[in-house]
């Protein structure tokens, strides 16, 4: 399925290639890029610094020099995690259709991907699982969104059955797309229907899919927008399941882990990520075997173990996506030192679905720091002094949880000035209201008014501001809609902006 996605934040061969994908003559010319080792233990700030823009990165990349991309075989896909887009469960594997091209695409900036397609065919994204079909010469853009941001859009025993994407193409040329699933599908008494949830002007529309197999969902495009799988089932979802393991950083004489269960659903492992980065403790990625041998049940307990026993909490608990979404994972602490065996086991059954052992030099703390790279800012007017200067900086940033949070001096003590809320409104692009509804709170019956009164679409945007900023009146400062707005849905500018506000290089 979609297990690429555990190591989306630092797979090093997406900063290789560029997503170009050679026309039929072409394609035995050697790709230029070069695979490279990767470190045992995956930092999660280190991932944040990652999904930053480099040094002129975030631009259009039509400016890049173009070179050729990387084709990965179907029958060797496997990450640095171990885990191929293949399910887990032989069952699976005998229903299985793959015979499209293996494509790896390019990495632009802040978790997007690009592929440059040089001919009519269908291909699959080796990263994504995505599948693309399409008529002619085109490039594609896109990204795995998180579904808490629609989760409410569902309704009569909807779930989710794979991640949502946002896909940016000419929706004349990419004639349709294959999401990848989690569900397994060899139980041939449970009756299963699937739909697409496309989110069209924020509204959302269950639109049917086209077909189905045991690993994807084909869609026929219609129109581009955030968009996913959901499926009906007549009884409990089987899930192809992950388990995340990350080590606390800094202790001495003691470990703690926290260890995630999850399906293996790269929507659902942003979310783990993005969950990890913004705690008020550091940890790095353990690299452990994700793939659970038995299939997760919707509905089922289950516990964790260790040998030597340690203290786990919770004691088990039921595997829904609720669940998941609320605390999906597992505080492990020991006072002795490794090694650990780690055992996941399914209550009613009392069989281990996946077990690892964590050893001394897992727990190695070998964290380096990595300077955030930002692009040369504009130089300020001589004219302002450095006292000036000194009063609109940050004093400090703190990065101890994965994500950089500024704290100010008065700069941000005040609610968010008109002037500001309008240079941020000029920058928020076509997903304004997916923003409004996903980080901000906003209501689409808000929306809804917001339009109604207002023409300019700016305007509309400014209005939405101004509608979060009255809802928090008196704690509606930079700082905090810079924490709301620090996402990697939020458009690239409208961060950036904020940034540079925190920083002063942006006026009041």
């Amino acid at each position: 399925m979609v297990a690429e996605m555990l190591s989306f934040g630092d797979n090093k061969h997406l900063e290789e290639g560029d997503g170009k994908v050679l026309p039929p003559e072409q394609k035995d010319s050697p790709p230029e890029s070069e695979g490279s080792a990767s470190d045992n233990t995956e930092s999660t700030e280190e991932s944040s610094s990652e999904d930053e823009p480099e040094d002129g990165e975030g631009e259009e990349e039509e400016n890049d020099e173009e070179r050729t991309g990387e084709h990965t075989d179907p029958e060797a896909r496997d990450n640095e995690d171990g885990v191929g887009a293949k399910p887990c469960c032989e069952k699976c594997k005998a229903i299985q259709n793959h015979d499209y091209e293996v494509v790896t695409p390019r990495k632009i900036s802040r978790g997007r991907l690009q592929l440059m397609l040089e001919c009519e065919g269908t291909y699959e994204c080796s990263v994504t699982g995505l599948v693309f079909e399409v008529t002619q010469r085109v490039q594609i853009k896109y990204c795995v969104l998180s579904w808490s941001k629609f989760g409410s859009y569902l309704k009569d025993s909807w779930k989710f059955a794979g991640p949502i994407f946002d896909v940016d193409c000419d929706p004349t040329i990419l004639k349709s797309i294959q999401f990848p699933h989690s569900l397994c599908l060899a139980d041939k008494d449970s009756e299963v229907r699937f739909s697409v949830l496309h989110v069209k002007d924020s509204k959302p529309l269950i639109e049917p899919s086209a077909d189905h197999s045991g690993s994807h969902i084909k869609w026929s495009v219609t129109s581009l927008s955030p968009v996913g799988p959901i499926v009906q089932t007549s009884r409990p979802p089987q899930h192809h399941g992950v388990v995340l393991v990350y080590k606390e950083v800094g202790q001495q004489a003691s470990y703690s882990f926290r260890v995630y269960l999850s399906s293996n659903n790269g929507s659902d492992i942003k979310d783990i990520q993005n969950a990890v980065r913004r705690s008020n403790k550091k940890y790095v990625k353990m690299e452990k075997p994700p793939t659970c041998q038995r299939l997760l049940v919707e509905t089922r307990r289950y516990r964790l173990t260790s040998d030597p026993e340690g203290d786990i909490t919770p004691a088990d608990f039921q595997f829904t996506v609720e669940v998941v979404k609320m605390k999906g994972y597992f505080e492990v602490f020991f006072e002795q030192p490794p090694p650990f065996k780690l055992s996941l086991i399914e209550v009613d059954s009392d069989q281990p679905l996946w077990t690892a052992t964590i050893r001394e030099g897992d727990c190695v703390d070998n964290i380096e720091e990595k300077p955030r790279k930002r692009a040369e800012r504009r130089k300020r007017s001589t004219s302002t002094s450095e006292e000036e200067l000194s009063n609109k900086r940050p004093r400090w940033a703190d990065e101890s949880d994965g994500v950089r949070s500024v704290r100010t001096t008065t700069t941000t003590a005040a609610d968010m000035t008109d002037q500001q809320l309008m240079k941020l409104a000029k920058r928020m692009g076509k997903e304004w209201k997916q923003v409004a509804i996903g980080s901000l709170g906003v209501s689409m019956q808000e929306l809804e008014k917001i339009q109604a009164s207002e023409e300019d679409t700016t305007m509309q945007r400014f209005r939405m501001l101004d509608q979060w900023r009255r809802r928090h009146k008196g704690e509606a400062g930079l700082a905090e809609l810079h924490r709301c707005l620090n996402e990697d849905d939020v458009p690239n500018d409208v961060r950036d902006c904020l940034e540079d506000m925190l920083q002063g290089n942006c006026g009041k």
